[in-house]
């Protein structure tokens, strides 16, 4: 059933509800066959506007080959044309030297130009054909999202939407059935009449929107071939896309995107599970106030080591830390120079469990050396030298613990952004979560290319002092030549070009104009130790005009805000597999 007369004209079996997002409806059973989270409305939102605008960029860029190898086709064409020309009077000239009693050769049709020079009747105008794209979503559920990809997105070719429970891939087919996005056959009344419509039949229309039952894994390695591969692979399991990351990376075209979601940051955003978190992500997680940013780099770190066992490598675009889970978009290329250079962007970090400073543990370097003749950049790629500090922190003097490995790169593409910003400035009403949507993308498009971000808050408190305002910390750093930015992952936060040595400094500058009172502070507090050394220079608090942000001038909804009583992840769906078995058994 269509849905172009909009939800008003579905009929609500008995048993379902109706919940319409954006143009799609789908109908949900009472028995939660399938999982559905409202809340997550968002990401769905941001998947559409980022899958759109990277298919609008692929295109350009296949667009503009095609036009480079129709020049090189004319080039070679008129190349041939005056060769053939030229063959042709050196052998006119020949033939009328030889045989002069010969006129009649001057007519015949073989004379006439046939290669590279047709009539003007005959040539054929070539015109490009936009680039459609396949996108693969591995766990579909519902399939509300596979829905609204092949209804929003004008370059989908088809969507396969998959998932291995039975009861999920049923509500898949009625979903897909009420949007009028299911395989279609020819009407009898048309193939009776119609003859013509038989004999030049193609094969049947298996819908826009393509439902399979079955293991994702199994499915991905299934496309791993070059000619299978698919353009788009989302993952948004329920918990870790850990075991399916493997299969992505194969799976997914050379420029191709893959989009992920893990949900399981009491894993990745912690160290109560490090052991966890080793298992699925191949890192040590993080127990500090930037744990939700540590979280996007292990699991770009897992991305990016997946795909360098295969000769590719991962260029983040936009990784974002949303409410309860983290959500990144990577174009995943095939180029072995660029998965040498994976070494110099994964770091570990030695994380002060007192004062929260990091000290940042590179695993390799890229030395650039000039040839002497040519001029030509060779590449020479060295270990690093370690490590960055010794046993304690040098800030206070407390334990370090090891964190990573991570990715320690850049966690976005700032044209990718703008492009992401300017089409949802054009369509801002296709989006529900629009505003929020402008509001995240801009922080995170002025964020600086540097890992972790700090609070005043809980630097303070560290100092034991009052909390100094946001933009007077902000314009001391940049007084002192520093770079600062917000941080999308953490209300009031901050990150700089500075060390944390610089950011404690300006904390003793503000403690001098505030003071705290020691006979409140314990001997052994962390306050003491930071206390006891002088600040190197002493900050200014002048308010910098680069305190306040683009983000910061038009009033942003930047975090989210709470979209109904007792939300978040949601409870998982009954698939009924643990019920199979057991019958099985009996």
């Amino acid at each position: 059933m269509s849905d172009a007369g909009g939800s008003e004209s579905i009929t609500v079996p008995e048993g379902f509800t109706l919940h319409t997002e954006n143009t799609s409806h789908i109908l949900i059973s009472s028995k939660e066959e399938a999982f559905l989270n409202p809340v997550q409305e968002f990401n769905r939102d941001l998947s559409v506007a980022c899958i759109r605008v990277w298919s609008e960029e692929i295109n350009r860029e296949k667009e503009a080959k095609w036009m480079r190898s129709q020049q090189r086709r004319a080039k070679r064409e008129v190349e041939g044309e005056a060769e053939t020309g030229q063959q042709k009077e050196q052998k006119k000239a020949k033939t009328e030297s030889t045989e002069p009693s010969n006129g009649s050769g001057d007519d015949l049709p073989g004379d006439v130009p046939t290669t590279g020079s047709t009539s003007e009747g005959n040539k054929r105008e070539v015109l490009y054909r936009p680039h459609r794209f396949v996108l693969l979503e591995a766990l579909s559920a519902t399939g509300l999202r596979s829905i609204r990809y092949a209804k929003e997105i004008p370059l989908v070719r088809f969507v396969i939407a998959n998932d291995l429970s039975a009861s999920a891939t049923a509500a898949m087919k009625r979903n897909v059935e009420l949007n009028g996005l299911g395989p279609s056959s020819l009407d009898p009344a048309d193939s009776a009449s119609s003859s013509v419509v038989l004999e030049h039949q193609h094969l049947p229309n298996r819908g826009k929107v393509r439902i399979n039952e079955g293991d994702a894994c199994a499915l991905m390695y299934n496309h791993r071939t070059e000619k299978t591969r698919v353009d788009v692979v989302d993952l948004d399991p329920y918990g870790t896309a850990a075991p399916f990351i493997d299969g992505a990376v194969q799976c997914v075209n050379d420029g191709g995107l893959l989009c992920v979601t893990c949900t399981d940051l009491s894993v990745l955003a912690t160290t109560n599970y490090h052991e966890k978190c080793f298992s699925n992500y191949g890192g040590i997680p993080v127990k500090a106030e930037y744990c939700h940013e540590a979280a996007l780099r292990l699991v770009l770190n897992t991305l990016s080591t997946s795909a360098g066992r295969y000769g590719r490598y991962i260029e983040p675009l936009l990784c974002l830390s949303i409410d309860f889970y983290v959500r990144l978009f990577v174009r995943v290329h095939s180029a072995p120079i660029e998965v040498k250079k994976t070494a110099s962007k994964t770091a570990m970090y030695y994380i002060c469990q007192g004062c929260q400073s990091f000290y940042e543990q590179p695993l390799g370097r890229i030395v650039e050396k000039v040839h002497e003749r040519s001029g030509n950049v060779n590449l020479q790629f060295k270990t690093q030298a370690g490590p960055p500090v010794p046993q304690k922190c040098t800030e206070c003097g407390s334990t370090l613990h090891v964190a990573g490995p991570m990715w320690s790169g850049s966690l976005h593409n700032n044209s990718f952004i703008s492009q992401v910003l300017e089409h949802l400035e054009n369509n801002q009403d296709k989006y529900s979560t629009a505003v929020r949507m402008k509001g995240m993308l801009t922080v995170a498009n002025e964020e600086l290319h540097v890992p972790f971000y700090f609070t005043p808050s809980r630097i303070a408190g560290f100092f034991h002092s009052v909390c100094p305002p946001l933009d007077d910390v902000a314009s001391a750093l940049l007084n002192a030549g520093h770079t600062v930015s917000r941080s999308h992952a953490l209300p009031g936060s901050l990150k700089t070009g500075a060390t944390r040595q610089d950011v404690h400094d300006v904390f003793r500058s503000w403690v001098k104009k505030h003071p705290v009172r020691m006979d409140k502070v314990s001997e052994t507090s962390l306050a003491r130790q930071l206390l006891a050394k002088e600040a190197r220079t002493e900050a200014n608090f002048t308010r910098h005009p680069r305190s306040v942000t683009q983000a910061s001038k038009v009033k942003l909804v930047r975090y989210q805000q709470n979209p109904a009583p007792n939300w978040g992840p949601g409870t998982k769906a009954d698939s009924g597999t643990k019920r199979k078995r057991e019958e099985e058994n009996e």
